[in-house]
């Protein structure tokens, strides 16, 4: 009975010595990642505190609704901002039905093999690719067309209903080669997001639809893709966001870094109505972004300018918090309206 009793005793013992280390090690991980969180959190608060000293006073209404100058006090971001508008709005026209498209093909209809695999381990190599390699290839693909029309430039004109559209070939530096370019660098963020949201579906859903007689169109089309859809439009949302703030291709392909008018002659929403054919112009203009216009700014050597570049930086961020916003509002939305 003793020795039973001092085994019994030793075994408690060792079963809280135990319990000691595991509470210190949970103790001790919990503390870590506070720290981790805690020092990232006040890195961004140290990084914004010193742009909005810099910027704030700079941002005012006349900076938002001025062309770039070559004076200071007299620059603006409105060339910038309609033509990160542009940009935004003709890649995500582009990636989104491709995107979308190629998640469904690939999670609904083709089945498992060499060819899935491939796809896939070509998708995850594409979302790792810096984003400078697209901008080579948008420059050979899209800008010189890989010397086909170098030596020989064409106008291609197409007549609509009410105006002429002269496309240039190749298509240059213009507002079109730079959304392609960005279409290549967010399809693989568009399509993998749009898989998991498609893989998140449960299996019992689409069986019930079966059971039901529903065909396999009918089952994707009523069934998985509304129930999708908040998760495919969050990925959508913020690839687009990505693509914002992208420089490295704009650069490559030979944007401009100063420009006193904005793609098309479109200065304001009104002027979308009051000129149509500036709309159809808008895409083969030329063109700068916001990203650009800041790196043009930083690499001035007035002081100045250091000034202009942090105002455009804060204005960069709210337009990139826009899209996190509106990311986040459409999903709990959009989550709450879904019914399993």
């Amino acid at each position: 009975m003793s020795a039973a009793s001092g085994g019994t005793m030793r075994d408690l013992l060792h079963v809280r010595q135990r319990s000691a280390r595991s509470r210190w090690t949970e103790a001790g991980f919990e503390w870590v990642c506070a720290c981790s969180t805690w020092f990232g959190l006040a890195v961004l608060i140290v990084l914004l505190a010193g742009v909005l000293w810099q910027g704030a006073s700079w941002l005012t209404w006349s900076f938002l609704t001025s062309y770039d100058s070559r004076h200071p006090e007299q620059a603006g971001v409105l060339a910038g901002l309609w033509g990160s508008f542009w940009l935004v709005s003709l890649a995500t026209i582009l990636a989104v039905p491709v995107g979308v498209g190629a998640a469904i093909f690939l999670e609904e209809y083709q089945t498992k093999g060499w060819l899935r695999t491939l796809i896939e381990i070509n998708l995850s190599n594409l979302a790792g690719v810096p984003s400078i390699v697209y901008g080579i290839l948008g420059m050979a693909v899209f800008v010189k067309m890989f010397g086909t029309f170098q030596h020989d430039p064409k106008v291609l004109q197409i007549s609509l209903i009410f105006t002429t559209v002269d496309v240039p070939l190749p298509f240059g530096r213009t507002v079109l080669s730079g959304a392609m370019t960005l279409t290549l660098l967010i399809l693989p963020i568009v399509i993998v997001a749009s898989r998991e949201a498609l893989r998140a579906i449960p299996a019992s859903l689409r069986h019930a639809s079966y059971a039901l007689g529903a065909t396999h169109w009918q089952t994707v089309r009523h069934v998985v893709l509304p129930v999708a859809v908040p998760g495919i439009v969050t990925g959508v949302i913020l690839a687009v966001a990505r693509a914002v703030g992208e420089t490295a291709p704009l650069l490559m392909i030979g944007a401009a870094v100063f420009v006193a008018r904005s793609p098309g002659g479109i200065e304001s929403p009104g002027d979308i109505l009051r000129n149509p054919h500036g709309i159809l112009e808008a895409p083969f203009d030329n063109f700068t972004a916001l990203p650009i216009q800041i790196y043009n700014w930083v690499s001035r050597p007035e002081p100045e300018y250091r000034h202009v570049a942090a105002a455009a930086i804060l204005v960069l961020l709210a337009v990139l918090q826009v899209f996190n916003i509106v990311a986040s509002v459409t999903r709990s939305r959009m989550r709450r309206q879904a019914r399993w």
